[in-house]
Protein backbone atom coordinates (compact mmCIF):
# COMPACT_ATOMS: atom_id res chain seq x y z
CA UNK A 1 0.00 0.00 0.00
CA UNK A 2 1.49 3.60 -0.44
CA UNK A 3 2.35 5.66 1.87
CA UNK A 4 -0.32 8.64 0.57
CA UNK A 5 -2.87 6.11 1.20
CA UNK A 6 -2.03 4.98 4.67
CA UNK A 7 -1.62 9.04 5.64
CA UNK A 8 -5.28 9.20 4.07
CA UNK A 9 -6.66 5.98 5.57
CA UNK A 10 -5.38 7.26 8.94
CA UNK A 11 -6.93 10.56 8.72
CA UNK A 12 -10.21 9.37 8.00
CA UNK A 13 -10.29 7.18 11.22
CA UNK A 14 -9.51 10.50 13.17
CA UNK A 15 -11.71 12.45 11.83
CA UNK A 16 -14.46 9.38 11.90
CA UNK A 17 -13.67 9.58 15.80
CA UNK A 18 -13.75 12.84 16.34
CA UNK A 19 -16.96 13.37 15.61
CA UNK A 20 -18.01 10.95 18.48
CA UNK A 21 -15.88 12.27 20.84
CA UNK A 22 -15.59 15.87 22.17
CA UNK A 23 -15.03 17.45 25.56
CA UNK A 24 -16.15 20.20 28.07
CA UNK A 25 -14.52 21.92 30.37
CA UNK A 26 -15.85 19.29 33.44
CA UNK A 27 -15.18 16.47 30.81
CA UNK A 28 -12.28 17.36 28.55
CA UNK A 29 -11.03 14.99 25.76
CA UNK A 30 -7.98 13.44 26.66
CA UNK A 31 -5.80 13.35 23.67
CA UNK A 32 -2.91 10.81 23.01
CA UNK A 33 -0.03 10.93 20.78
CA UNK A 34 2.65 7.84 20.22
CA UNK A 35 5.82 9.00 17.58
CA UNK A 36 8.91 6.68 17.17
CA UNK A 37 10.49 8.38 20.41
CA UNK A 38 8.29 10.54 22.44
CA UNK A 39 4.68 10.25 23.68
CA UNK A 40 2.31 13.09 24.39
CA UNK A 41 -0.84 14.03 26.12
CA UNK A 42 -3.05 16.39 26.60
CA UNK A 43 -6.52 17.10 28.02
CA UNK A 44 -8.50 19.69 25.82
CA UNK A 45 -11.62 21.74 26.03
CA UNK A 46 -12.91 21.51 22.93
CA UNK A 47 -15.86 23.86 23.51
CA UNK A 48 -13.30 26.86 24.32
CA UNK A 49 -10.55 25.57 22.31
CA UNK A 50 -7.95 25.49 24.98
CA UNK A 51 -5.81 22.97 26.47
CA UNK A 52 -6.35 21.96 30.13
CA UNK A 53 -3.17 19.27 31.25
CA UNK A 54 -0.41 18.36 28.84
CA UNK A 55 2.43 16.33 29.11
CA UNK A 56 5.35 15.07 26.83
CA UNK A 57 7.69 12.57 27.51
CA UNK A 58 10.60 15.33 26.60
CA UNK A 59 10.56 16.71 29.84
CA UNK A 60 13.15 15.94 32.11
CA UNK A 61 11.27 14.02 34.58
CA UNK A 62 10.70 11.29 31.73
CA UNK A 63 14.01 11.03 30.47
CA UNK A 64 14.42 7.02 30.51
CA UNK A 65 10.66 6.91 29.27
CA UNK A 66 10.73 4.80 26.25
CA UNK A 67 7.40 4.89 23.51
CA UNK A 68 7.24 1.06 24.49
CA UNK A 69 4.03 -0.28 26.28
CA UNK A 70 6.27 -0.27 30.00
CA UNK A 71 6.80 3.90 28.93
CA UNK A 72 2.75 4.28 28.07
CA UNK A 73 2.12 2.56 31.36
CA UNK A 74 4.38 4.94 33.74
CA UNK A 75 3.35 8.27 31.22
CA UNK A 76 -0.29 6.75 31.74
CA UNK A 77 0.10 7.17 35.53
CA UNK A 78 1.90 10.62 35.67
CA UNK A 79 -0.84 12.12 33.19
CA UNK A 80 -3.82 10.80 35.63
CA UNK A 81 -2.16 11.70 38.79
CA UNK A 82 -1.84 15.63 37.09
CA UNK A 83 -5.42 15.39 35.76
CA UNK A 84 -6.25 14.47 38.85
CA UNK A 85 -4.30 17.10 40.69
CA UNK A 86 -6.03 19.58 38.56
CA UNK A 87 -9.46 18.75 39.53
CA UNK A 88 -10.51 16.30 36.52
CA UNK A 89 -11.92 13.00 37.45
CA UNK A 90 -13.63 11.86 33.95
CA UNK A 91 -12.56 12.40 30.79
CA UNK A 92 -13.22 11.51 27.08
CA UNK A 93 -10.32 9.49 25.71
CA UNK A 94 -9.17 9.78 22.06
CA UNK A 95 -7.34 7.11 20.65
CA UNK A 96 -6.13 9.04 17.35
CA UNK A 97 -7.00 6.61 15.09
CA UNK A 98 -5.04 3.59 16.66
CA UNK A 99 -6.25 0.69 17.76
CA UNK A 100 -6.77 0.24 21.30
CA UNK A 101 -3.99 -2.43 21.97
CA UNK A 102 -0.27 -2.40 23.19
CA UNK A 103 0.52 1.06 24.34
CA UNK A 104 -2.62 2.76 23.85
CA UNK A 105 -3.88 -0.07 26.04
CA UNK A 106 -1.27 0.59 28.27
CA UNK A 107 -1.46 4.01 28.79
CA UNK A 108 -5.70 4.11 29.55
CA UNK A 109 -5.37 1.52 32.13
CA UNK A 110 -2.70 3.26 33.66
CA UNK A 111 -4.68 6.51 33.41
CA UNK A 112 -7.54 4.55 35.15
CA UNK A 113 -5.59 3.24 37.74
CA UNK A 114 -4.34 6.44 38.54
CA UNK A 115 -7.63 7.50 39.31
CA UNK A 116 -9.23 8.97 35.97
CA UNK A 117 -12.66 7.74 34.48
CA UNK A 118 -13.07 7.34 31.15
Amino acid sequence: MKLAKKRELKRKRRWRIRKKVNGTTERPRLAVCFTNKNIHAQCIDDIVGHTLVSLTTNSKEFAGVLPNVDGAGKFGEALGKKAKAAGFTSVVFDRAGRKYHGCVKAFAEAARKAGLQF
